[in-house]
């Protein structure tokens, strides 16, 4: 069980008021809020089917006025060569092309002392700990406006948890977290580039796993990308899969 929510998060977390789920015996489609926040998860097709089930999701995204899509395609996905099957019709990498199903279910390393992390408790820190991300993860101006018009409907319907670490009284890292049955589902983790190599990471995953325990479940289950890999693996997370990222931008002109 923690393998499949491990390679497909966004399957079993819980949904805020502007998300959609669309969940079928072949596949579940994710909808966040914004045009450009969808995800193609937990595939179960039959080869003959894989033309049938692309047309059927970009129906239902057309419909809801969306043009791309992301599809995460898991070490347990079918048929088994179906990251080729995709790019062979069209669909491209995107631009973090691969990640690793991960798992925690013991306490990882503490922080170093001049770090405090904690659960974002005011829209202050919430909308710092934002621009964290958006800086780290290096988006575009348009994907930032679009978030950021977005800040306060997101604060005040919020079902996940974030958390921050600050450094000489600034956030510099910073962390989303869906609260499930089984454990923390962790997205999001970023650092500022001029913070990095001094452990604001780990202590982000610390306050994760304290946040865990606090509530009965004590695991911590993300992906690791190229950036985040290997600080998560040191940390003491265990590989339990893989997932390929591609995009589908049917929305283009060209498409």
């Amino acid at each position: 069980m923690l393998r499949e929510i491990a390679e497909y998060p966004n399957s079993f977390g819980p949904l805020g008021p502007n998300d959609e789920r669309v969940e079928t015996d072949r596949y579940t489609l994710c909808m966040g809020p914004g045009k450009t926040w969808n995800t193609v998860q937990r595939q179960r097709l039959d080869a003959a089917d894989v033309d049938a089930v692309i047309e059927e999701i970009r129906s239902l995204l057309r419909e809801r006025g969306r043009g791309t899509t992301q599809w995460e395609v898991g070490s347990s996905a079918t048929p088994r060569d179906l990251v080729d099957r995709l790019l062979e019709r069209g669909l491209v990498r995107d631009k973090e092309p691969y990640a690793v199903a991960l798992v925690l279910t013991h306490a990882p390393p503490p922080p170093p002392p001049e770090l405090r992390a904690r659960v974002i408790e005011t829209f202050e820190d919430y909308a710092a700990a934002n621009a964290v991300q958006w800086e780290a993860f290096e988006l575009t101006e348009d994907e930032i406006e679009e978030s950021r018009a977005q800040l306060s409907e997101r604060w005040r319907t919020r079902v996940n948890v974030m958390h921050g670490v600050w450094l000489d009284g600034n956030v510099v890292c910073a962390g989303t977290a869906a609260p499930t049955e089984h454990g923390l589902l962790l997205y999001g983790g970023a650092t500022l580039r001029r913070a990095r190599g001094r452990g604001a990471y780990r202590a982000l995953l610390r306050a994760r796993w304290d946040d865990a325990v606090s509530r009965c479940t004590p695991a911590l289950i993300t992906q690791g990308g190229s950036m985040s890999r290997p600080i998560l693996e040191r940390a003491g997370f265990e590989r339990v899969g893989e997932v390929h990222m591609l995009r589908d931008d049917f929305g283009r002109s060209d498409a």
